[in-house]
């Protein structure tokens, strides 16, 4: 079955196929570093590392290019008002993202470009549209000639008519048109900057994108991707200005994943409601953060609380017990029952549902449907009186394909937590179970409630999570 994407461009599912037969070139903005990354930086590149990862199960080379915005009027701001070099500062908040976005299990890129370290490859597009008459200077800035392209708007679906009735012209900027927007910014006094034909400056935010997409993909690329705020203007200038260079499309499909309220707000830094990812992974797991974003379709608005992330960790738990549990049960498994073909092909016909479910713009929200049915399935099968490897084994791998895809770790996090105390007080209590002295174990399960444990009587034995 082909895998189908939802294309911003023309507003429908279409079927995926790649320039090149078995490989993809994909490109996701990255963040402009001048702060931690906030959630809503954290659902693009959760979201788009998924579809690499499901890409790459289907068998795909993914060149997937994620960029660093590191020089910027929000990261210079940020630089002055903490009296620290723009270098030093990004650098820092570089490697924070690192730090976020890996337990978050979001794979590092193919490449991570920085801006500062492709100046060139960005001055050399801009004297490209200024030689092909898309663009000109005004007193050491450079502006694209909007209206020169003809078809902009058609990412965003809106006609230039309409766009050009609410631009206006700021103060400072020497724009021929309103719609016109800057290529490149003469330096201010003070301000970092590069040499260029036209003087010091440094580049504006839409071209740095199309530049580095160019180099690390080629003209033409598969997939472009980002946060629906990304959608106009960022997206739909990265269009016009590099359609109108190279003379040929940007990209196939484009993907946008939704936005993110807080508490059915809208995240804002004026509402107090900005939660970073840095404070959200000091108090939840980071594991839960991201089963919690892949619980919608990525095209949906989400909605975070506290609320809904406990029930993401409760679900989650659920799935991971059921793969605990027959991680258990293997080691008492030896025999071949009769109906191995039977719950094999159950497992089987549920592979094949997972992957339809990804395979329809890439939908993990049924697909974690899917998963609890597996769970359900493999819940049921540990009832059976006898059990085969064969079986159980197939249950978990399928089970570490599928959370693999996700990105989300089988593993439950508190089971490291279990100290040499607990452990005997459960062995106890399993003694005294044994030994029908219901006083001494009702009194040590008390006890293990009083430490924060949950204990769990299951025919495989008994299972323990914190409360």
């Amino acid at each position: 079955m082909p895998i189908k994407i939802y294309n911003t461009l023309t507003q429908k599912k279409e079927t995926f196929v790649p320039i090149e037969e078995g490989k993809v070139k994909m490109y996701v903005c990255g963040p402009t570093v001048y702060n931690y990354i906030h959630i809503g930086n954290a659902r693009p590149a959760i979201v788009f590392d998924t579809v690499r990862r499901y890409l790459e199960y289907r068998g795909y080379e993914v060149n997937y290019i994620s960029n660093f915005t590191d020089v910027d009027d929000k990261i210079i701001r940020a630089a002055n008002e903490q009296k620290e070099d723009v270098f030093t500062l990004a650098e820092r908040y570089i490697q924070a993202y690192f730090e976020d976005i890996t337990a978050l299990g979001c794979k590092h890129a193919s490449h991570h470009p920085r801006v500062t370290e492709n100046m060139n490859e960005i001055i050399d597009f801009v004297q490209g549209l200024i030689d092909k008459g898309y663009a000109y200077e005004s007193d050491g800035d450079v502006y694209f000639k909007t209206k020169k392209f003809a078809e902009y708007g058609k990412l965003s679906h809106q006609s230039i008519d309409d766009l050009h009735l609410g631009a206006r012209i700021e103060v400072g900027e020497k724009k021929q048109d309103p719609l016109d927007f800057a290529l490149w910014k003469a330096a201010k006094p003070g301000e970092v900057y590069w040499d260029s034909p036209w003087g010091e400056g440094r580049p504006g935010w839409h071209i740095e994108c199309s530049a580095m997409a160019r180099k690390y993909l080629g003209d033409t690329i598969d997939i472009h991707a980002g946060g629906q705020d990304l959608s106009f203007p960022h997206h739909e200038n990265e269009i016009a200005q590099t359609e109108s260079l190279t003379g040929k499309p940007f990209a196939n499909y484009w993907m946008h994943n939704g936005y993110i309220n807080i508490n059915n707000e809208k995240m804002s830094k004026s509402l107090g409601n900005f939660v970073l990812v840095h404070e959200i992974i000091k108090k939840h797991d980071p594991n839960v953060l991201r089963f919690f974003m892949l619980s919608v379709h990525y095209r949906h608005p989400i909605n975070y609380s506290n609320e809904v992330l406990n029930n993401a960790k409760s679900s989650l738990e659920r799935l991971q017990t059921s793969y605990s549990n027959l991680k258990y049960r293997l080691d008492l498994s030896t025999d071949i029952t009769n109906d191995d073909e039977k719950w094999l092909e159950q497992i089987n016909d549920l592979r094949k549902q997972f992957i339809k479910e990804m395979d329809d713009d890439f939908n993990t929200a049924n697909a974690i449907s899917v998963l609890f049915e597996l769970a359900k399935s493999a819940n049921y099968y540990l009832m059976e009186k006898t059990t085969s490897t064969t079986v159980i084994k197939q249950y978990m791998k399928t089970f570490e394909e599928y959370f693999d895809v996700l990105g989300v770790s089988l593993e439950q996090g508190e089971s490291d937590l279990l100290d040499e105390e607990i452990e005997q007080l459960i062995t106890k209590r399993n003694e005294a179970r044994k030994n029908r002295d219901f006083k001494t174990a009702d009194e040590i399960r008390d006890k293990l409630k009083a430490l924060n444990i949950v204990l769990e009587d299951t025919p495989q034995g008994t299972r323990w999570k914190r409360g």
